[in-house]
């Protein structure tokens, strides 16, 4: 009984501390980039960028070890093999010591390639700064990857308090550090350093917490051939996964920095991160729903109940995802220019582009569980990396004479295509009835957002939003008239039961 207690614990303010940690990521990246702008200039906070996205692509060796960890360690530990699972750890660590190795060399022999790569749009003085930033995120991916094993361990073992608290105490310290800092005169080089001791803080914690409280003792030199092939076939397909996540949009960055400067990287790079906030929210949302959702169709999987499921997960993600669209629609161009200066309006197109057409993906993620659990994701995988490689070519060339719309327009427009297969996809291998779920999911909500969102459309023409004031205040009317009319015309009555069940009979 206490057993269970604790595990109820465990998960419920696990998932408090995961939002936590999302909307700390969030809140302390829009409050604190404009500051760090600011402080550094549009310049150098370009080159910091560029230089973490190109060390970024070498974090992909991970290989998909990390949630591999997590599902072999809950794996043993529900079958209470003591002795598979510490072969398991013994062998995942030795493989993330020989990855971190081989990023070292690779690393390394990329260091001297530096000037050549950027010859052309970095001055002489941001070379020298850049090889230094790049020297010390090289060691510190060198120690994160396997640095992460043990913060896996502590999912895999159902510890979610331990590592989320530690998260959201570096952030919190991470934020009055580099404000600190900053402010006294600090320049990118800093902000790297601050990133590895935060880093090396998280690591040497969750190393002492799974070494004291959990009594798990890794070693490295006890690796086992048999584990290691185990574990390369479960991770293979999410290491692609990974590998196609942050090459769609990371790789502008780098193509940017090399065909033009680093002012355009980082007004490109907020777009990013801005559209990477939305996708993150929507994913946290998802890992409530989703699993429930998985373990009923292992019990039933026709195509018109599928269907049923997916309509019914999502319709409720898109009342969010809508009303945020159409909110950054209306005022993020306004936000971003009070927000960080009207060099950065570019970066509103940005945003607004990878919402659009993640849109439709983050109401599908039940038929993206549905891919993963009857193990078809080989088909999605090599699909989207074959179609994201000749949209970044594409996006090199078309950037050249584009600047940043050629080169996040190459990107979107391959996304959306493999929006559309993926929808042929569930058609016609899983039978889902694709017509019907657009049709129940978005139908009504589209002429019910659209009419709203051009009336204020309309209104802004008479209004102007010019101020922190009148934008927070037309963001609240606006956000009041969305919940209004979905609740009065958009949601079925289950959905306006379970409502009142959850928050008006609490209340």
């Amino acid at each position: 009984m206490i057993s269970n207690f604790k595990d109820i614990n465990q998960l419920k303010f696990g998932a408090i501390l995961s939002y936590a940690n999302i909307l700390l990521s969030i809140g302390v990246g829009l409050l604190l980039t404009p500051y760090i702008i600011k402080s550094l200039g549009d310049s150098e906070y370009g080159l910091y960028t560029l230089i973490g996205s190109f060390v970024a692509y070498l974090s992909l060796m991970d290989l998909g070890l990390n949630y591999t960890v997590v599902r072999f360690v809950a794996k043993y530990r529900a079958e209470k093999d003591n002795d598979g699972e510490r072969n398991f750890l013994n062998t995942a660590m030795f493989i993330y010591i020989i990855i971190s190795v081989v990023l070292v060399l690779i690393g390394i022999g990329l260091y001297f390639n530096l000037n050549v790569i950027f010859s052309e749009s970095l001055t002489t003085e941001q070379l020298a700064d850049a090889k230094i930033m790049y020297l010390i995120l090289l060691f510190n991916l060198a120690i994160t990857l396997p640095g992460n094993t043990f913060t896996a361990i502590c999912n895999g073992y159902e510890h979610f308090i331990f590592p989320r608290t530690i998260s959201v105490l570096r952030y919190v310290l991470r934020t009055f550090t580099v404000y600190a800092v900053i402010k006294f005169g600090g320049k990118a080089i800093a902000l790297v350093l601050i990133d590895t001791f935060f880093n090396l803080f998280l690591i040497s914690s969750s190393f002492l917490y799974t070494r004291i409280k959990l009594k798990v003792v890794v070693n490295f030199r006890r690796a086992s051939l048999k584990e290691m092939k185990q574990i390369f076939s479960y991770s293979s397909w999410i290491f692609i996964s990974t590998i196609v996540f942050s090459f769609q949009w990371r790789a502008g960055q780098i193509v940017l920095g090399i065909n033009l400067n680093t002012v355009v990287v980082a007004i490109y790079a907020v777009g990013i991160m801005l559209g990477s906030y939305y996708t993150t929210f929507a994913s946290a949302i998802n890992s409530i729903i989703v699993p429930k959702a998985t373990q009923m169709v292992v019990a039933n999987s026709n195509g018109s109940q599928l269907t049923k499921m997916m309509i019914k997960v999502g319709r409720l993600n898109n009342y969010l995802m809508l009303l945020v669209l159409s909110g950054f629609f209306l005022f993020g161009s306004e936000f971003i220019k009070l927000w960080l200066g009207d060099n950065y309006e570019d970066s509103w197109m940005v945003a607004l582009l990878i919402m659009v057409v993640y849109t439709i993906p983050m109401t599908q993620t039940f038929g993206n569980a549905i891919i993963e659990a009857r193990n078809k994701i080989a088909f999605r995988a090599i699909w989207d990396i074959t179609s994201m490689v000749i949209a970044v070519i594409i996006g090199f060339f078309a950037s050249k004479n584009y600047g940043i719309i050629g080169m996040i327009s190459s990107l979107v427009v391959a996304k959306a295509i493999n929006v559309i297969a993926i929808n042929f996809y569930f058609m016609y291998i899983f039978k889902f009835e694709i017509l019907h779920f657009f049709k129940k999911t978005y139908l009504l909500q589209l002429i019910v957002v659209g009419g709203l969102s051009y009336v204020f459309f309309i209104l802004k023409g008479y209004v102007s939003v010019s101020s922190w004031e009148r934008l927070m205040l037309s963001i609240v009317l606006y956000t009041l008239l969305y919940a209004l009319l979905s609740y009065k015309f958009i949601f079925t009555i289950e959905e306006k039961n379970m409502i009142k069940k959850n928050v008006l009979n609490r209340s």
